[in-house]
């Protein structure tokens, strides 16, 4: 090599450095080995995720490992009762439906169908979230009308479309049973029992459903082959060029926030203005609350409208941006109902083989179904 060459050389590999340097890792490192290195090692020295300024968010963490207590917890005498009232179809008025129905322990605690289906053969308007981990949820339904679990477990009772029960009645109909009114007494000890235990019951079972380990928390906890290098670099880009953790971080995988991400289909069929009709605050308009996503791959169809089945398609979605169905200023100035994309949407760019990384690694999330067997027999 001579000396202009040798210098040229130099030169070239000091500009190479330096624009490496400046550039996101994201976009820079070679090959998926290279990659899978810098995360097969504890969380701490990872690279950092890309994180929008001022949004909130929480480094990922592991599910406890097996718990000690369950076994003790599900025979305590208000979990027991829960169980049996979450099984029984004495909850609706025409002794058909259960809240299991609609969530169902052997599709991850949710239903598999777009809508559910209830009373009358009648169709929801959203679709049926899994009760997997809703002791650690900030809110209840996808509009967050519900504040906890006590709460929430009143409205698919009395709701025509669901379980058509009519309050007055359900407690002469569950006194009726000396069965559950000896339950009762065990859980609360007393005979005089009315929908507050109803509710306390129901919401003390509902607290033990959770996810199990998947291979990511083995991957956190330093089982370094529980990913593929696919996985790893699904990883990655869920943390920085996808921006998925502006919404979905921590250890459920969710904000607990709410979001308008384009789906409002406003003066369409399917429109849904979400979180507006619980608040009516117009800058709610469209938002529905972030879910999580732990064992996501086992709660299809997603979306609070349940009209997305293929995990491709559904990040071929949010890789447009999703910024066609925003107001534009002379729209929102006409109606001031128009929604408004969140403006964490936005164009991601990401190729074909990239995708299939993403969707790789949300399989890794998603842990083995445990299938909790029903109850074999009611209180009668």
């Amino acid at each position: 090599m001579n000396k202009i060459a040798a210098i040229g050389f130099v030169l070239f590999l000091v500009i190479s450095v330096s624009w490496m340097n400046q550039m996101p890792l994201a976009y820079w490192e070679g090959s998926l080995d290279s990659l899978a290195s810098q995360y097969r090692r504890p969380i701490e020295e990872w690279p950092t995720p890309v994180i929008d300024a001022g949004v909130p968010w929480e480094e990922f963490s592991s599910l406890p490992k097996v718990d000690s207590h369950y076994f003790a917890v599900m025979e305590s005498p208000a979990v027991v009762l829960g169980k049996y009232l979450f099984f029984d179809p004495i909850l609706s008025g025409s002794n058909q439906i259960s809240c299991s129905s609609c969530h169902n322990p052997q599709t991850s605690w949710a239903d598999k169908n777009t809508v559910p289906v209830g009373n009358d053969h009648l169709e929801g308007t959203r679709n049926t979230p899994s009760l997997l981990n809703v002791y650690a949820r900030k809110t209840l339904f996808w509009d967050g009308r519900a504040n906890n679990l006590e709460e929430q477990a009143l409205a698919p009772i009395e709701a025509h479309h669901e379980m058509n029960m009519e309050l007055s009645k359900l407690i002469p109909k569950l006194k009726a049973i000396p069965a559950y009114n000896k339950l009762f007494i065990a859980a609360f000890g007393d005979e005089d029992y009315a929908m507050p235990e109803v509710m306390k019951a129901l919401a003390a079972f509902q607290r033990t459903l959770a996810s199990r380990r998947s291979r990511f928390d083995e991957f956190i906890e330093g089982n370094y082959n529980a990913l593929s290098d696919q996985e790893i670099q699904g990883l990655h880009l869920f943390r920085t060029k996808a921006r998925c953790m502006n919404c979905h971080s921590g250890k459920f995988f969710t904000d607990d926030a709410f979001h308008n991400v384009g789906l409002t289909y406003y003066k369409r069929k399917y429109e849904d203005l979400g979180r507006y009709l619980v608040t009516n605050d117009p800058a709610d308009i469209g938002k529905f609350r972030t879910p999580s996503l732990r064992d996501v791959m086992n709660t299809d169809p997603w979306m609070h409208n349940g009209l997305f089945w293929d995990m491709t398609g559904l990040l071929n979605m949010y890789n447009s941006g999703m910024q066609m169905n925003s107001a534009t200023p002379e729209q929102k100035a006409a109606d001031p109902n128009y929604p408004v994309t969140d403006p964490l949407m936005k164009k991601l760019n990401l190729s074909k083989t990239e995708i299939q990384s993403i969707v790789a690694f949300l399989h890794s999330i998603t842990a083995t179904k445990y299938r909790m067997r029903r109850p074999e027999s009611l209180p009668r």
